[in-house]
């Protein structure tokens, strides 16, 4: 079964609120109208989602255009970090570095990257097993367990090279198609103005 994953887009920082809380920017909001707007959503589409805010909106958004509900779960969050919380984006940067060359070890408190794909591969392996045969399907989610779920239907090793921002447009809003029975990688990280609905077909 053909499924698209798909990570949020640009969203508001505010290091005085919980990470998991922030919401979609400007732009990233205006990216997500117009992805729906070119009808690259299909009718009907069932649309799972993180629950953080700001995989929430995209889903709303996206749901909105499929006409059908927004299936939320916890378990297909970002990486556990609130060990350390906010932080700047130098230094973000190089724990997430560390975060994937050391997939194996907790970097300052974090979810261990290990973990974090064994989670979020189950998790939409039990959400896919919901779904009617010949149903698209899109999960809205984030970047880094994004990484994780696309290492390992395509039998590739945990590394930052294989993260959107290596390979996809800036700023989030990048997705990729799989098929998870047939442990098939159908596409690479694809920013969301290059994805179509004829991918579902």
């Amino acid at each position: 079964m053909r499924a698209l994953y798909l990570t949020h887009p640009q969203v508001r920082i505010d290091a005085a609120v919980p990470v998991p809380l922030w919401g979609l920017s400007a732009m990233g909001r205006s990216r997500a109208e117009a992805f729906v707007a070119r009808g690259a959503v299909p009718e009907g589409a069932m649309v799972f989602s993180s629950r953080e805010t700001k995989a929430l909106e995209l889903a709303e958004i996206i749901a909105s255009a499929a006409g059908t509900p927004v299936l939320a779960d916890h378990l297909m969050g970002e990486n556990d970090r609130s060990a350390t919380g906010f932080l700047p984006p130098a230094l973000f940067e190089e724990t997430a570095d560390r975060f994937f060359a050391h997939p194996q070890q907790s970097i300052d408190g974090w979810e261990r990257a290990i973990d974090a794909q064994a989670r979020i591969v189950s998790t939409i392996r039990t959400a896919l097993a919901a779904v009617p045969p010949g149903t698209p399907v899109i999960f809205c989610g984030h970047g880094a367990v994004g990484t994780l779920l696309k290492c390992r239907i395509g039998s590739r090793r945990i590394s930052r090279e294989e993260d959107q921002g290596r390979i996809g447009g800036p700023g989030g809003g990048n997705g990729f198609l799989f098929d998870l029975a047939a442990r098939q990688l159908l596409t690479d990280w694809t920013p969301m103005e290059d994805i179509e609905a004829i991918w579902f077909r």
